[in-house]
This record gives structure tokens, C-alpha cells and sequence, in this order.
């Protein structure tokens, strides 16, 4: 299986804050969920990847060569509506077949119709759910092979989430494929991700396939003392209240044998990322 995204030693150093450096690879037929708390540098990083933004220093490859080659057969949606705000929904079509090789009009408006989108509105009359809608139209009407996407189901209910997801697993049933997608609505990631990365202060400190990553750690529950027992090399972070401790924990089937009498329940990526910045690292 080909890589669509690969990503080597990547860099971007400002005054207060650098990404990286940063090794990534996305396989095709697959969807990359990128996590993270805001300011960690998901948005910098799918910004130097497509050269919109120049790295200090590092490569990024997308669907085996440089962005600039690569982009007609990339499909984008950062974290708000580029277009013009005094543009009807329906001049996107007139604007991006000239840009795209590959644009579909029909299929442009059968996504408008899918969103609710009225061609003859302006742009700027638009909530952000709906420029979200429109965005989305656009980075799919030209029939790209990868998708780069920041915050993409922001603003948007979860019916329509949940056709989005839809359209995202359809889209990658095709192994020449890809999609990375920056998210804080971790539940729409672990409904339809494939792998993990996971930013925190501009380092990536997790990556991984979803399904390992979550059986991999746990929560564990107990007091204070039961924690002191445990050993340090299972601990990835702790939360002490009055009460009690929760911690995470890494090689969860290893420590549940090691301790059976133990309580440890599944995490969540939201849960992975609290401790990850709230917890006391162990």
C-alpha cells in the first residue's frame, strides 16, 4: 500500500513557537485523525505540508511528489471559507473550473443540493456551518485523491456530520485515497479514523492506529495508596483528587494481568488528551 502523505523531519520555527520536528505517514485508503488542544500547530502543520506556509526546515510529500504538483488532486478545507464573502455559492462553480482540470459541475451541485445550499445566496449570508457546507462542496466537486481538511465538521449538526463521515469512508474505499483531518469533535474521529496523530505543543507525541492506540491505554480508578503500588513504567499521567486518583496507563493488557484486582475502564481520545495536559506526568 502506497503512501498519499509522507512526512520527514518537518519544521516551522516562529518567535514563540515551533512544530516539530515532526515524521508522518498516511497509507491510501485511510483516514488520519489529527488531535490536539488549540495552539498545538495542527493547523501550521497541514499549512507547511502544502507549502502555504514554508517549513524551516523538512519535506512533506503528497501522493508521491511536491504539494505544487500534487495539487490538483488535492482536495482542501481550512478553518474557514476562503472565498470571497461577496461571491454567490453558485460563482464558486464559475471560478474553480477554471482552476481544476478535473471539476465536475454536476456533480458540484448535486453536493449543493446534499448541503442545503442555495445557489443564489451570497456567500457572505452564510453562518460558518453552512461556508463549512460550501467548502466541503468545492474540495470534493473536482474529484480530488486526498483530502487536507482543518475543522471540517465545525458548526455543523450531527445529522449532518454524520453524512459528512459518510461521504469521508465512501471517499476512501478507494485505495489510491487519503484523508488527514483535524478535529476537536474526537467522536467523529473515532467513528470513522483509521490512525492517530496526536499534537501537543507542537510535538507529535502520539501516532498510531485508533483501534491500537485505545486498547493500548486505560483509565485507571483507584486510591491513592493502590496507586503508590503500582509501577511507574505503566504510568503515563495521574489526576489526584480527596477522594481518589484516576491515571492513565499504557500496555493496559499487560497491567490488567499484573493487577487484576485493579479497575480499568476504555479511554477516549478526549480522555487520552485531558491527561495528557491536565495530568501529572508520572
Amino acid at each position: 500500500m502506497t503512501n498519499c502523505i509522507e512526512i520527514k523531519g518537518l519544521v516551522k520555527e516562529y518567535k514563540t513557537f515551533t512544530l516539530g520536528p515532526i515524521d508522518l505517514k498516511v497509507p491510501g485508503g485511510s483516514i488520519m485523525g489529527l488531535i490536539g488542544e488549540n495552539g498545538a500547530g495542527k493547523t501550521t502543520l497541514i499549512k507547511s505540508m502544502l507549502g502555504v506556509t514554508r517549513p524551516t526546515a523538512g519535506e512533506a510529500s503528497l501522493l508521491g511528489t511536491d504539494p505544487d504538483r500534487a495539487k490538483e488532486d488535492i482536495g482542501i478545507v481550512l478553518d474557514d471559507c476562503f472565498f470571497s464573502e461577496y461571491l454567490r455559492v453558485k460563482d464558486v462553480d464559475s471560478v474553480l473550473r477554471r482552476v481544476f482540470k478535473g471539476w465536475d459541475r454536476g456533480l458540484f451541485r448535486d453536493y449543493l443540493d446534499k448541503f442545503g445550499l442555495a445557489g443564489s445566496k451570497n456567500i457572505k449570508e452564510l453562518s460558518r456551518g453552512m461556508r463549512m457546507k460550501l467548502s466541503l462542496a468545492a474540495a470534493l466537486a473536482h474529484r480530488p485523491k486526498l483530502l487536507l481538511l482543518d475543522e471540517a465538521t465545525a458548526g455543523l449538526d450531527p445529522v449532518v456530520r454524520e453524512e459528512i463521515l459518510d461521504e469521508f469512508l465512501n471517499f476512501v474505499s478507494d485505495d489510491d485515497h487519503a484523508i488527514l483531518i483535524s478535529s476537536h469533535i474526537t467522536s467523529d474521529l473515532e467513528k470513522v479514523a483509521d490512525y492517530i496523530a496526536y499534537l501537543h505543543q507542537g510535538k507529535l507525541l502520539l501516532c498510531d492506529e485508533k483501534d491500537r492506540l485505545l486498547e493500548s491505554y486505560g483509565r485507571l480508578v483507584c486510591a491513592r495508596e493502590e496507586l503508590d503500588q503500582v509501577d511507574r513504567g505503566y504510568l503515563v499521567a495521574a489526576r489526584k483528587s480527596q477522594y481518589s486518583t484516576e491515571a492513565l496507563i499504557r500496555r493496559k493488557g499487560d497491567f490488567k494481568r499484573l493487577y487484576p484486582r485493579l479497575a480499568v475502564e476504555p479511554v477516549t481520545l478526549d480522555e487520552l488528551m485531558v491527561f495528557v495536559v491536565k495530568g501529572e506526568q508520572a
